[in-house]
């Protein structure tokens, strides 16, 4: 094989690993358009001591951290709030915009509210909600 022909070897190669990679983020394979969406951890059941310096972020209006699959988020108003820590769409990481009100993909775009439910696309499907119970310094999050 010489030069040339080595280059336009390696050239088709990489326009087909791009076109599959394009392919993968279409509404067509797509796992929540196909009824596949991805759902939150169930029998969710776990103990935050807020006087952990590893869960420092709760002591903080807008500061929020993931454990266990759940991300656990308090508002600006100083509310908790827990929802699954995937994205319904394709299962990356949210972050917690407290400004914003909003569970954030930095993926793909998608945004969920405070409840869970989408706002915008890719997403077509609400996340998992778990319920929050402060008693002293110890925050419970549960399904």
């Amino acid at each position: 094989m010489d030069r040339k022909e080595f280059l336009s070897a390696i050239g088709v190669s990489a326009a087909a690993f791009t076109i599959m990679n394009c392919m993968a983020c279409s509404k067509g394979s797509d796992a929540s358009s196909s009824g596949n969406s991805v759902t939150g951890p169930t029998g969710v059941d776990f103990t935050l001591d807020l006087t952990a310096s590893a869960n420092a972020a709760l002591l903080t209006n807008g500061g929020y951290l993931s454990q266990n699959g759940v991300i656990v988020g308090r508002t600006t108003a100083g509310a908790y709030i827990a929802v699954q820590q995937s994205c319904t769409h394709e299962s990356y990481p949210l972050v917690y915009q407290a400004s914003a009100s909003q569970f954030y993909c930095n993926n793909h775009g998608s945004a969920f509210t405070e409840a869970g439910v989408v706002k915008n696309s890719p997403a077509n499907h609400n996340l998992t909600v778990y319920k929050t119970t402060l008693t002293n310094s110890s925050l419970r999050i549960y399904s």
